[in-house]
């Protein structure tokens, strides 16, 4: 090899390689993070590289059967742990509370709308929840989502949908169906342009959502100072703060995709900017957690009592809702959720 072509592959900018489940949205996700970092490092480059994960393979049993959220994320960890990929982008709802030894979370993008939606039917004269006669089918693989519409509307049928959102989408407007409409989370239709879908936005006191949800969470491995460098540009702290203290409330609770724990989570005063956090002062959360019948549940709204600017500020906001939880009942319901769930796979 000549001195030039070795100089010429000596100052090569590297390819970073981006871990990525194969699903339409996936990808679109990825590519928002790809793009974002390509936006702060003009001269590096990123590739993507897809799989299917056994949550992907597995479209037939309830989300609440298996108990577990590593479904969607254990087969890319493997991956960036023996260097395949550099770092992997998942749905944050998706990762478990627990990181396997070797992970983290290395940054929090700012956060599309975390709410669930409702998605009619096609041709339907509906758009409200409220308009839906009694025994209406209302489709959904998330227990959280069904426990608390229960409540609500106890007049409705819920029943299980599964595949990504375009095959649910097929399912719903299948004239063969009987479902009536669909919750979905509002951040995945938006990010894949099929807005003009949602009829209603979902919020408390009705329904509380998902843990992380809305928000892109980067995963990278602990001892990698390059690829924390490259990653912590894209840190929206305020998401990143918030998100933090939802994950630690689930982590406490001991919570997974088959607990029925929603949240709502916002910053007092201040504007949701890139600005320092200190001056968006205390963190308030609503939590609820709620029997899988929708029979029972505890809810509580708690602001801090100190402004919430640190890592360790968000642990310990997380805990202490956590903590008012418990005390509301709480520790009952999740108590009984783990004994039905050790009868069924006894």
């Amino acid at each position: 090899m000549s001195s030039n072509a070795r100089s010429t592959e000596a100052s090569a900018p590297r390819t970073f390689t981006i871990g990525s489940r194969k699903s339409k949205l996936a990808l679109i996700q990825a590519e928002i993070v790809k793009a974002e970092l390509k936006s702060h490092f003009p001269y590096l480059n990123f590739e993507i590289k897809s799989i299917t994960t056994t949550g992907d393979n597995n479209l037939n049993k309830p989300l609440h059967s298996f108990g577990a959220k590593s479904l969607w994320t254990r087969e890319l960890e493997e991956l960036m742990l023996e260097g395949t990929v550099d770092f992997i982008v998942h749905s944050l709802k998706d990762m478990p509370t627990q990181l396997p030894f070797g992970c983290r979370i290395g940054a929090i993008l700012a956060r599309e709308d975390p709410r669930d939606a409702v998605v009619m039917k096609v041709g339907s004269t509906y758009s409200d929840l409220s308009q839906l006669p009694p025994g209406s089918v209302i489709g959904t693989s998330s227990v959280r989502r069904s426990a608390q519409l229960t409540r609500a509307y106890p007049h409705f049928k819920f029943e299980d949908v599964r595949g990504n959102i375009g095959t649910r989408l097929s399912k719903l407007d299948d004239p063969r169906n009987s479902y009536s409409c669909l919750i979905l989370a509002a951040a995945g239709l938006l990010r894949l342009d099929l807005g003009s879908r949602i009829t209603q936005y979902l919020s408390s006191p009705v329904v509380l959502y998902a843990v992380g949800q809305g928000a892109l969470g980067v995963e990278t491995r602990t001892e990698d100072p390059e690829v924390e460098a490259l990653v912590e540009k894209l840190i929206h702290k305020p998401t990143y703060l918030k998100c933090i203290a939802e994950r630690s409330l689930m982590r406490t609770l001991e919570g997974g995709c088959s607990v029925p724990i929603g949240v709502e989570t916002k910053f007092v005063s201040g504007a949701e900017t890139t600005e320092p956090v200190a001056a968006q002062k205390r963190m308030q959360m609503a939590a609820t957690v709620v029997a899988v019948d929708g029979t029972k549940a505890s809810t509580v709204n708690v602001t801090s009592k100190e402004p919430v600017t640190s890592v360790d500020d968000a642990e310990e906001f997380g805990r202490e809702v956590a903590r008012r939880l418990i005390g509301e009942g709480a520790g009952e319901i999740l108590k009984a959720i783990e004994l039905n769930r050790a009868i069924v796979d006894a």
